[in-house]
């Protein structure tokens, strides 16, 4: 059972995970954000995806802090776009003495969940927050601005933000834009809005466009990923 708060870091995301039975394989879609995650008795890092990441054989529960599109480079002290389409262990990234500390604090807390949140602040009140342009370019990207008239609303040339959004979202501006263009059909659709009308109300040329878009960022239909059939 997926459950998820939102946490005392602004902008971020608490969630736990836990297989009530056996089944197939997850997928994790693309969402623009990285996560701080713990799995039996470890804790690792989820970089950027550019597209689904299929769960499969790690049984057993998860928990995760997953923190707003471009805020975890700041925290973690690396380019995002060095983590795209990865998973790897904490210790691969910080001190190994520093993570057996954090490991042990994590699994002594009253659960998983909240011994990430901790871990989480801590590090964020140590930290130089991350550039508020970052915010102001998915703010402007999820709302369907064109990558080329975000760049002239922020007063920064299409180099720079390229360069500035591979270091902060793992991608370019463009497969952000994608990215979140997916997240918002996925959330209308959700809410029992038909396809078509999704298409357009989230910036896509029309369903089969969506269509296209969801295979190649999510490996399946929109059906098939909705559970619904036809």
């Amino acid at each position: 059972m997926y459950a998820e708060r939102a946490s005392r870091l602004t902008g971020a995301v608490v969630w736990t995970n836990t297989p009530t039975a056996p089944g197939g394989p997850g997928r994790v879609l693309p969402d623009g954000c990285m996560d701080l995650l713990w799995h039996d008795g470890r804790l690792l890092v989820a970089g950027p995806d550019t597209r689904a990441h299929v769960t499969e054989g790690a049984l057993g529960p998860w928990a995760g802090v997953r923190f707003y599109p471009g805020t975890a480079p700041a925290l973690l002290g690396v380019p995002a776009h060095e983590l795209r389409d990865r998973r790897v262990e904490l210790a691969d990234l910080w001190p190994a003495s520093r993570v057996r500390r954090l490991t042990a604090r994590v699994n002594a807390a009253l659960d998983p969940a909240s011994g990430l949140e901790e871990v989480a602040l801590s590090r964020a009140a140590g930290t130089e927050p991350a550039d508020p342009m970052l915010r102001r370019i998915v703010t402007a990207l999820d709302a369907g601005r064109p990558v080329a008239g975000t760049a002239d609303e922020l007063g920064i040339g299409a180099r720079r933000l390229h360069r500035r959004s591979l270091a902060a979202f793992g991608y370019g501006p463009k497969t952000l834009a994608r990215v979140l263009r997916l997240q918002r059909a996925l959330a209308l659709a959700r809410a029992g809005t038909p396809l078509a009308e999704t298409a357009v109300r989230s910036g896509y040329a029309d369903q089969a466009h969506l269509t296209r878009d969801v295979r190649r960022l999510a490996g399946v239909s929109p059906g098939e990923l909705l559970g619904r059939r036809g």
